[in-house]
């Protein structure tokens, strides 16, 4: 069985209030001079081959569901170490 990661960020452009808060909770714990952005992660389990059909329908759903291509970015890539 095959393992697709999909990572989900935003955009650049897109203030991220939640890394922003993170960031600033490190610098208070007295860790200086990080930056942090916060996404989220999927793991997908594909049952049978893993195939660029599959990898080409595993971009679709993601641009259709995992994202808001409007203020996030994605990046679709399998798990080599699965």
């Amino acid at each position: 069985m095959a393992r697709v990661i999909v990572d989900v960020m935003p955009k650049p452009e897109i203030l991220d209030p939640q890394g922003k808060a993170v960031t600033g909770a490190l610098q208070r714990l007295g860790y200086e001079g990080l930056s942090v952005r916060q996404g989220k992660r999927f793991e997908i389990e594909v049952e049978g081959e893993l195939d660029q059909t599959r990898l080409d329908q595993l971009r679709e759903a993601s641009e259709k569901l995992l994202a808001n291509t409007v203020i996030e970015q994605f990046d679709v890539r399998v798990d080599e170490g699965n």
